[in-house]
């Protein structure tokens, strides 16, 4: 519902920010990851996650879109709840946090406070692959002067296709086309060689 929240720090704590914007002040759960990379900046931009229950709507707040997106895989996985997944992201690094999951390392996420043997062997089990897909790339903050081949690499590794292969067939497409195409031609392109 909320991509982002772009306001005023009104407050900040270790577990939880408001963002005064447009007059409203956002009450916004945070991980210790987030809290560390806002420092003192009086202006503040946080990627949200509105999770919806009949008793509630909470907000949770991330640092940057990389943050946000390990963050809604972590809470994929049966009995990881959003309490559970801000926890982990507070506990260690969000990329380490991935490379454990890649790697397989049962132990260090077993580490974290409110994860046991099964929770950790199911985030391994489910998201391994996922995460591994997506590469080491998944956490960096999304530039926002993108070139159309970082685009539509984005947009094709989020409909699922395997990094490499996208990365192969977009470099063909856009030396077939001399680089005079827009994100949707060279998307579309691509699809068909994919």
């Amino acid at each position: 519902m909320y991509a982002y929240i772009d306001g005023k720090l009104a407050y900040k704590s270790p577990s939880y920010v408001v963002i005064e914007a447009g007059g409203v002040g956002y009450h916004i759960n945070i991980s210790l990851s987030t809290y560390s990379k806002l420092g003192d900046s009086e202006k503040c931009k946080l990627f949200t996650w509105l999770h919806v229950k009949e008793d509630g709507h909470t907000l949770y707040g991330f640092a940057d879109e990389g943050e946000r997106r390990l963050f809604l895989h972590l809470i994929s996985v049966s009995g990881i709840g959003p309490n559970t997944g801000r926890m982990m992201l507070s506990s260690i690094t969000p990329e380490e946090i991935q490379t454990a999951i890649v790697k397989g390392d049962v132990p260090l996420i077993q580490r974290i406070k409110g994860i046991g043997p099964k929770s950790a062997q199911r985030l391994v089990l489910e998201l391994q692959d996922k995460l591994r897909k997506e590469g080491p790339d998944t956490l960096i903050a999304v530039p926002s002067n993108k070139t159309v081949k970082d685009e539509a690499l984005s947009a094709l590794i989020m409909l699922g296709f395997a990094k490499n292969a996208v990365e192969k067939v977009l470099e063909q497409e856009l030396n077939k086309n001399s680089h005079d195409l827009t994100v949707e031609q060279l998307i579309k392109s691509a699809l068909k060689s994919l």
